[in-house]
């Protein structure tokens, strides 16, 4: 029996996916639940199990191509004894006919059956299979084929990953620079200098879609900003004296993320408009608040997203974030805990940047920007009399659609935060 493979639904609103990687060519047997290819599609990239194991008779998608969902990219003969010869001996009718002449391998007397594209049989140098991208890297540096081969891999099957290339280029290049730069000085004083030319890369598949969505970000939303100050002193000091103690309780480090997200949970609650999305002129505002939180990447950018945020105490916060942002940089995060933000928190100070002006990431209205922690002399007004001290001051951002959001409001939900973080009682949160 052949089994349809389906481009699969790997999300409410994905509509489409795109050919990443096939792990099996035709003829290939393939076992139940064993990796079959990898798609990306705008949310994330996964790899596909077989739903059935049996002989892979036929790919109807090629790499890089865009599927739509439920559109069939592969069939299996599950019947693998002389599976194809068997297909050659009971003919097809009717309307399927020269359907399934093309899907099966024709034989002829006692010949072996051909492979789907007449290709003679591979040597062991192309047997591996290397994904465009790392091909790509690979002709920037100068890689041969035979070299290529002999770099190890760590993805499925020791496949070569982006990170396993650039980790190899790291090491050879220590040896060849030296080299190069020794024949450099040899053939400076006869040698003119050639014309430079410009290096031209193909955007990869995770950049472009980056691309995309901030593009259409822009032409979407009318964005404004306005900044502000906070005072982290209290909280920075209650980490200092307090981080070793937590992280042997809780098994993980205390950072100044969940107190940002806190504190913008209880001012979202307070400024609905900026916990909504627009469709069209219509205002939706969200039941939940469901904070995205903008982690990078070596290669980009990805937003997960902490759903239902208000039902949850600080604690539980903590471990959610610290889970959620490290299976993101481990590419272990569901398509599902991308979608859904009504509001999204992006951090520049972990580069050490004192702020920015983020992109509303859509259908959101707001993204709060969040600078690195520096220490300043701040005048404190007392009852008493003003004085001057070195505090922990932190920059934020607040972008903002302006067809709903207002500069009022948008100051206000800035304040607030603000506040919040300055009153923030920690003795309460129970750590």
């Amino acid at each position: 029996m052949v089994v349809d493979v389906i481009m699969p639904k790997m999300g409410e609103s994905i509509t489409e996916g795109t050919i990443l990687e096939w792990r099996k060519k035709v003829g290939d047997t393939i076992e139940m639940d064993e990796i079959l290819l990898e798609i990306g599609t705008d949310k994330v990239d996964s790899e596909i199990p077989s739903p059935s194991a049996g002989k892979i008779v036929n790919i109807l998608a090629d790499l890089n191509d865009v599927v739509e969902v439920g559109k069939v990219i592969a069939r299996i003969e599950t019947d693998t004894d002389n599976a194809l010869y068997e297909k050659e001996e009971t003919p097809p009718t009717g309307a399927n006919q020269s359907e399934q002449k093309s899907e099966v391998n024709q034989t002829s007397g006692d010949r072996p059956p051909r492979t789907d594209s007449a290709i003679p049989p591979k040597s062991k140098r192309e047997e591996k299979f290397f994904t465009p991208m790392v091909k790509k890297i690979a002709q920037k540096e100068g890689i041969s084929m035979e070299e290529l081969v002999s770099i190890p891999g760590t993805g499925g099957k020791g496949r070569v990953t982006k990170q396993d290339i650039f980790a190899y280029i790291k090491t050879r290049g220590k040896g060849k620079t030296e080299f190069v730069s020794s024949e450099a000085e040899q053939a400076s004083s006869t040698v003119k200098p050639q014309t430079l030319v410009d290096e031209r890369i193909e955007m990869d598949y995770m950049r472009k879609l980056i691309a995309e969505h901030m593009r259409k970000s822009v032409d979407t939303s009318a964005h404004v900003y306005v900044f502000s100050e906070v005072d982290m002193t209290h909280i920075v000091k209650y980490i200092s004296e307090n981080g070793d103690q937590f992280k042997e309780k809780a098994g993980f480090s205390l950072t100044y993320t969940p107190f940002i997200v806190l504190a913008c949970i209880q001012a979202l609650q307070k400024n609905p408009d900026m916990n909504s999305s627009l469709e069209g002129t219509t205002i939706v505002r969200k039941k939940n608040v469901n904070i995205g939180i903008a982690v990078a990447l070596s290669d980009g950018l990805m937003v997960p997203v902490l759903s239902e945020c208000e039902r949850f105490d600080f604690l539980q916060l903590a471990r959610r974030l610290q889970d959620l942002v490290k299976r993101t940089r481990e590419n272990a995060i569901s398509p599902e805990e991308l979608q859904g933000s009504t509001f999204t928190i992006t951090n520049f100070g972990v580069f050490d940047v004192i702020s920015g002006t983020p992109i509303i990431n859509q259908p959101n209205v707001g993204i709060l920007g969040i600078g690195t922690i520096k220490k300043k002399p701040v005048v404190i007004e007392t009852d008493e009399r003003d004085e001057i001290g070195i505090r922990n001051m932190m920059t934020v951002s607040l972008g903002f659609d302006h067809r709903l959001i207002d500069g009022a409001g948008g100051s206000r939900f800035i304040n607030t935060v603000c506040q919040n973080l300055t009153k923030m009682d920690i003795q309460s949160l129970d750590l």
